[in-house]
């Protein structure tokens, strides 16, 4: 093997362990309503979902791969080190929030990580900027990926309250334990959509800055290589086996309490969300959406049954992601090239 071709693989195994990290950062999104309403405990619940986010290789296509590998930066202006840089910068702010028990958004990390490496490298002219870019969706998704969640939160929980008003509490509670298993395997399934394919976009650009377009494509298309979705796939879920512990907390306990009728509530507005999403090939933060989900479940029982100082945290924390895992990525960029390994 060139050392040329050790680089690629290199990134490849950075790239999947970007998306391991993701799993276990952002798939606590997956487990962690249906753990805080103590439907499935969560040793059980990490299992079900990486089942699901493995299983969403076979479900969704590549729409939203294709728009990372080549709908943010001009491909021909950069090379396997700003890849590298970018993963870098993303991994280290994810573990950051992880540290910190923040659910941020991994997909803004990895396109604040593109933008921030590519800047340095090779200026502003080779990020593809517009009203209707990808980039540009992106940020404009950081206000509406929360609302989308909010208000569909807000309309599932008042259907489903009007719908069994005559229910019983106890029955209720019955009724959505079982609800809550299909409602968080539909949210495992659209996290593991969106964002394993965001890895798998990051997998393919490397592939045709390095000319090996024909490891990207499966042979006389332009459809994502079947090896490159199933391992995406496999590290994400391995990523949620692992589990994310300190954001379960957060998204479960502290933002507001839950019951399993508002825990399915949540996970069908975010399923929901995610799915249209993934159709349309945006890529969207499925922490955002999913927080905005819990938040419109919770307003509806009254506006102080959300801790909003902790909303606040989080907010923040979004507001953050994209400059900071730029930052981290333009960092990883100047010491590539200071080192003269460009």
């Amino acid at each position: 093997m060139t050392p040329y071709l050790f680089l690629i693989g290199f990134i490849i195994l950075v790239a999947l362990a970007f998306d391991f990290i993701n799993g276990f950062h952002d798939a606590a999104n997956s487990i962690a309503t249906v753990v805080s309403t103590r439907v499935l405990t969560p040793g059980k619940a990490v299992v079900w979902a990486a089942f699901f986010n493995f299983v969403a290789a076979f479900v969704f296509g590549t729409t939203v791969a294709k728009a990372v590998g080549s709908g943010m930066v001009d491909a021909s202006a950069i090379n396997p080190w700003v890849i590298l840089a970018a993963l870098l910068g993303a991994i280290i702010w994810n573990l950051i929030t992880w540290w910190w028990g923040l659910p941020a958004s991994s997909s803004h990390a990895l396109i604040g990580g593109l933008v921030g490496a590519t800047l340095v490298h090779a200026g502003p002219k080779a990020l593809l900027l517009g009203w209707n870019s990808k980039i540009m969706l992106s940020v404009y998704f950081i206000l509406l990926s929360p609302l989308i969640g909010l208000v569909l939160g807000l309309l599932f929980m008042l259907i489903v309250s009007w719908i069994f008003r005559r229910w019983q509490p106890s029955a209720i509670d019955r009724f959505f334990r079982v609800g809550q298993l299909f409602s968080a395997a539909a949210y495992s399934l659209g996290h593991g959509g969106n964002d394993a394919q965001k890895t798998m976009g990051v997998i393919v650009a490397l592939l045709a800055t390095a000319k090996l377009d024909a490891w990207a494509y499966r042979a006389g298309t332009h459809e994502v290589a079947w090896w490159i979705i199933l391992i995406c796939n496999a590290a994400i879920a391995m990523g949620t086996m692992s589990g994310g512990w300190r954001i379960v907390k957060t998204m479960g306990q502290k933002i507001t309490k839950l019951k399993p009728v508002g825990g399915f509530c949540a996970e069908s507005a975010g399923a929901v969300a995610l799915f249209g999403a993934s159709a349309l090939g945006i890529p969207v933060s499925t922490t955002h959406t999913i927080t905005g989900s819990i938040m419109g479940v919770g307003s509806l029982q009254s506006l102080s049954a959300v801790k909003w100082g902790v909303a606040e945290n989080i907010l923040w924390a979004w507001i953050l992601t994209i400059p900071a895992a730029a930052a981290f990525a333009a960092l990883c960029q100047m010491a590539f090239q200071a080192l003269g390994l460009m």
